[in-house]
């Protein structure tokens, strides 16, 4: 293992699953937190961890029951509605043949397609769309296997429980899952997203092995009512002359965001501390180190929301919240760490970028070390 650097630090330096108990969402504060306490960890110190996180949790509810509906899920709503509504014009805009109006549906569909599967599919994963379970579930049939083409019950199961319940946990949350070794540095970051559209539904349909029959059915006929609808609305509103020239436009308008897609899912976690299963610290701290905060960008705060982007601390530690939510508590989260001198990682876009360029054998293609808990205690 290697002792724990703040991220500061180590930029400059160097430039089958278990199932889970419950769904991050349901656990609820630090109080029913399941964690191992590191061995020979006071157990006054676990006490204080847990303190710690009901603390701010107690802050954080404040400002949740002080919030209306729209400041809870309305903001986010109307920006998926919004969404909606300007898909009629980009399929219109592809009916020019001029350039610049051409250009600009290719934009509106693409920034289109990746609110509705990114922001959409993330909200409703973790039921922040709705206070309502049974609605919950049908907006994340609807975002996941409709619009996304992918697996609801896998794409929750793995995202909440695995990836939100064992986050940077070697094995089971460490994010592997968006590692490919054999690709190199350049094809890997600039070339391999454009091809996030076919791989996406050829991962969902090996994932439907794991599920029954009746949700494997309900999964093929969303993905193929999705797809299906995209490419005839290119065929018969926006004019396309030949299949092939729509399902490039299709695969065009659906990889438009794929190289910021996959660089968030790994500046965020990989290359910050992970842990072993049996030694992993307490709520609190296992987010506060291992997950960062990329500045504010109107295009990725619109398409993605904001706790994919810079409030991805404040989202693993109140994962039920709504994007709007988790930037109205960033100031409480932020302060609240800074004042307890626990980390609060924040970098820029380029910088990752140039480390995950830099550093790539390292963070990509060998295993991460496990961080000692030194300084945790």
């Amino acid at each position: 293992g290697e002792r724990y650097l703040p991220f500061r630090e180590m930029a400059a330096a160097g430039g089958s699953r278990t199932e889970a108990v419950a769904e991050v969402q349901e656990q609820g504060p630090a109080l029913r937190d399941r964690d191992v306490a590191p061995r020979g960890a006071p157990h006054q110190a676990g006490q204080q961890e847990e303190a710690l996180m009901t603390e701010l949790s107690g802050l954080v509810q404040k400002v949740v029951k002080s919030s209306s509906w729209w400041d809870r899920h309305g903001v986010d709503i109307s920006i998926l509605t919004c969404s909606f509504l300007l898909l009629p014009a980009g399929f219109l805009c592809l009916r020019s043949a001029q350039a610049i109006p051409f250009l600009v549906g290719v934009l509106t569909l693409g920034v289109v397609h990746h609110t509705l599967t990114v922001k959409g599919s993330h909200l409703a994963s973790h039921n922040a769309l709705s206070e309502s379970k049974s609605w919950g579930k049908v907006w994340a049939i609807f975002f996941i296997e409709l619009c996304s083409a992918f697996t609801a019950e896998q794409g929750t199961y793995n995202h909440v429980k695995i990836h939100h319940g064992y986050t940077n946990i070697i094995g089971l949350g460490d994010s592997s899952t968006w590692k490919v070794p054999f690709l190199n540095r350049y094809v890997y970051m600039f070339i391999a997203p454009l091809a996030v559209p076919i791989i996406t539904p050829l991962v969902a349909l090996d994932l439907l092995r794991n599920v029954e029959w009746k949700v494997a059915l309900r999964t093929l006929c969303c993905m193929f009512l999705g797809l299906y609808c995209h490419y005839w609305l290119l065929l018969h509103v926006s004019g396309f002359q030949s299949p092939w020239s729509a399902l490039l436009c299709m695969l065009l308008t659906r990889s438009l965001l794929a190289h910021p897609y996959i660089h968030v899912n790994i500046f965020q976690h990989i290359g910050l501390p992970m842990f072993a299963a049996d030694r992993k610290p307490k709520r609190i701290h296992l987010m506060s180190l291992g997950v960062l905060n990329l500045p504010r960008n109107a295009l990725l705060d619109w398409s993605f929301g904001h706790s994919l982007i810079s409030c991805h601390v404040e989202h693993h530690l109140f994962p039920s919240l709504s994007d709007n939510m988790c930037l109205k508590i960033k100031p409480i989260v932020s302060q609240y760490l800074k004042q307890k001198k626990l980390p609060y990682n924040e970098d820029t876009y380029t910088a990752r970028l140039r480390l995950f360029l830099q550093r790539y054998e390292e963070l990509m293609v060998h295993a991460p070390p496990i961080t000692e808990l030194v300084g945790i205690q």
